[in-house]
């Protein structure tokens, strides 16, 4: 462990430092902003590298962990690290802000200076949430990623921005404020139990919270990260955004921003509230269930290609979100798995589609037709970005959807099949966009003078493609070193509802622990073992 600042300090805030530097270089070296820009976010991801190939597998230990006290006075740290579950978050965002910046080159051409400084500044914010130990920092991170998101969408975005920024911002917001609540009311318990004030989120998991506590803290925490997922029926802020961000937004959002929600799940709703996890696990997977079903029928009748791909996050994300709630290793790795693939293949859409916006300036499917005989090579990585999204075997999205499934036929099998309509209805609606854009005659004038993939949107493309390949033929590296900190975690759930007792056919909170008893509220006293 690091008592200063290290390797993951130097990921989550070189971004920043990148942007302050751009800020005091003048607006007349307008190339200096995307080239500065896409120089600082791939130094970042260079020095992400060395996370993942020095992660330890094996273990479920926080890894190149840096703790530092910050406001000593209120017991708030400086404390960072990562294990399994948020590694490949970091890596995907690091990859992400390269591909969106390059993705800006030609297509952002007013204040330009701003638009970087916004997307670094961006980046900093989401790194921070997924290495954040501590609540206050998380808390800081999660609130500043708010942002500049609102002005790339708000600034940069199409003709109803504003409409879709407020409504981003006021969305994410009220999740926020509610999710602060329930963090002081943690914070003041925590008190209350062992007589001294902390953030440090490792000293939460160790805190046996009441069960009448824990249903309202869940629900807090739940419904701010629901926001973020965004599950049905709080996912409406999702394609005003999508469609109304720059493409750079676009790919952040869908292949970051949403993971924050599903991240926040895993990382603080399962180990800080097992009972409530448990409780409320019907209600989270009849609305994920609803969510994959509805977001597939909704895709299914947009006219809009952005619009299609933002309903279908709704519809993927479920499949994330009964992974992660089907408590067991297959379905939480499969939750986790999925989060990587649906950034990797949503993001690669949203970039597609922001080079074809750039040359046709549509995003109606009934403008185009007959693209494959235009535009060769676009229509290659188009399509097989298509079967990575729907799950075609051998390709990254199948490994993820299978393990999820897996894992929720083993907890309820009637959400395993609903659920799998969703995997049948992506195929529908993705395959009949394809149809429409790709196959067929060219209709209109205009596309026939369409150019295909240059070298830079190439360079884009190929790292992605070639990801899909690597993680659907041989996902094991990402697996091996999720399932140490996935077991921990359940370990923790086991753990956790270990020291529950029934009492009048109700779960009743420990007060207090003695060796091999177990003392209730009121006063009595009951074994400790047989409480589940």
């Amino acid at each position: 462990m690091s008592t200063g600042f290290g390797l993951i300090s130097a990921v989550v805030f070189l971004p920043a430092f990148g942007a302050v530097a751009l800020a005091c270089v003048p607006r007349r070296l307008e190339r200096a902003f995307p080239l500065g820009s896409l120089a600082v976010s791939l130094i970042t991801l260079l020095l992400s590298i060395p996370l993942f190939t020095g992660f330890e597998t094996g273990t479920a230990a926080f890894q190149f962990v840096e703790r530092m006290s910050w406001i000593p006075t209120l017991g708030v740290g400086y404390h960072v690290g990562i294990d399994g579950i948020s590694l490949f978050l970091v890596l995907l965002t690091t990859l992400l802000g390269v591909l969106a910046i390059a993705s800006s080159f030609t297509a952002i051409t007013d204040r330009t200076k701003e638009f970087y400084i916004f997307l670094l500044l961006l980046e900093t914010s989401m790194l921070g949430v997924f290495v954040a130990l501590d609540f206050f920092l998380f808390y800081v991170f999660w609130e500043a990623m708010l942002i500049p998101m609102a002005f790339l969408i708000g600034v940069w975005g199409g003709p109803r921005r504003i409409y879709a920024a407020v409504k981003f911002f006021l969305y994410t917001l009220f999740g926020s404020l509610l999710m602060l609540v329930a963090i002081i009311v943690l914070y003041f318990y925590h008190q209350s139990v062992n007589g001294f004030y902390t953030t440090d989120l490792l000293a939460f998991f160790d805190l046996q919270i009441p069960r009448s506590y824990q249903m309202w803290l869940f629900g807090a925490f739940a419904l701010s990260f629901a926001i973020k997922v965004p599950m049905w029926p709080f996912h409406t802020w999702l394609p005003d955004a999508h469609v109304e961000a720059p493409t750079a937004g676009s790919v952040i959002l869908a292949g970051v921003l949403l993971k924050m929600g599903t991240y926040g799940f895993v990382r603080f709703c399962l180990p800080l509230f097992p009972a409530a996890s448990t409780h409320f696990m019907p209600l989270i997977m009849a609305l994920a269930v609803i969510g994959i079903i509805y977001g597939a029928l909704m895709a299914m009748i947009q006219p809009n290609m952005k619009n299609l791909v933002a309903y279908s996050s709704v519809s993927h994300l479920g499949f994330v979100m009964i992974g992660i709630f089907a408590m067991n290793v297959q379905g939480i790795e499969g939750g986790i798995l999925q989060m990587i693939n649906h950034g990797l293949s949503t993001g690669a859409l949203f970039l597609l589609l922001g080079m074809l916006y750039e040359r046709r300036h549509t995003m109606l499917i009934d403008d185009f037709g007959g693209l494959h005989a235009v535009m060769p090579l676009f229509t290659f990585f188009f399509l097989i970005t298509t079967m990575s999204s729907i799950g075609l075997p051998g390709l990254n999205g199948f490994v993820g959807e299978f393990l999820c499934l897996v894992g929720a036929f083993q907890t309820n099998r009637l959400v395993a099949v609903l659920a799998t309509t969703g995997v049948i209805l992506a195929a529908v609606y993705m395959l009949w966009m394809v149809k429409r854009v790709f196959y067929g005659q060219v209709v209109h004038e205009e596309n026939r003078k369409l150019k295909d993939l240059n070298g830079r949107e190439l360079a884009i493309m190929i790292p992605i493609v070639v990801l899909y390949l690597v993680i659907g033929l041989y996902p094991k590296p990402l697996l091996s070193r999720m399932e140490p900190s996935v077991n921990h975690l359940l370990a923790q759930i086991r753990s956790a509802e270990r020291h529950m007792v029934v009492e009048k056919g109700v779960q009743r909170p420990v007060g207090a622990l003695t060796e091999g008893r177990v003392v209730v509220e009121g006063g009595e006293t009951a074994a400790r073992e047989g409480v589940r």
